[in-house]
């Protein structure tokens, strides 16, 4: 069961951003024998952003590391922007404000390590994955059951559109 203080906030969101490393994948970074690098992504936390891109909410990847595989991801899952190679998040998280047009009570955050704490102090929905830092999640208001890489991002985005009566709209197409 979701506390309803967590339903409030989830009501208001109109941007979910997401870190890569570690939220939408495991964490881990394999390298092939050619020297290629390799990233795991779930296929449920990239159908998660499709529904929520049916009900209204925009997703956005802000990330440390610049990498072609996110350029490729972010394409085929249709964010609508992703930031790449930022140390310091807060310039992207600015840009996204102005960008969008929201304000940072209207923006869910999820992250895993210490560069994404001044992001998730500043928005209305700061959240975690199991597998971040402790001191990470001691700066959100929430802290998913599913492990980043696994389903975490999916497990938001179904409770950002049940929270704003969405999910029938974004799933209408599977129920008839």
């Amino acid at each position: 069961m979701i506390p309803n203080e967590i339903l409030e906030r989830a009501k208001h969101i109109k941007i979910l951003v997401v870190d890569i490393d570690g939220v939408m994948t495991d964490g881990r970074i394999v390298y092939s024998g050619y020297g290629e690098e390799l990233k795991f992504f779930d296929v449920t936390d990239g159908f998660g952003t499709t529904l929520l891109s049916r009900g209204g909410i925009k997703t956005v990847i802000i990330t440390a590391k610049k990498s072609k595989i996110v350029k490729h991801r972010a394409r085929d899952l249709k964010v609508a922007h992703a930031y790449q190679g930022f140390l310091d998040k807060l310039t992207p998280f600015n840009d996204l404000l102005k960008r969008f047009k929201v304000t940072p009570e209207e923006v869910c955050f999820i992250g895993d390590d210490l560069i994404d704490i001044p992001v998730l102090k500043r928005v209305g929905f700061a959240v975690a994955v199991p597998n971040a830092l402790d001191e990470v999640k001691e700066s959100v208001h929430y802290t998913t059951q599913k492990p980043g890489g696994r389903g975490a991002v999916r497990e938001i985005c179904d409770l950002l559109l049940k929270a704003q009566d969405k999910w029938a709209l974004a799933t209408s197409k599977y129920f008839q």
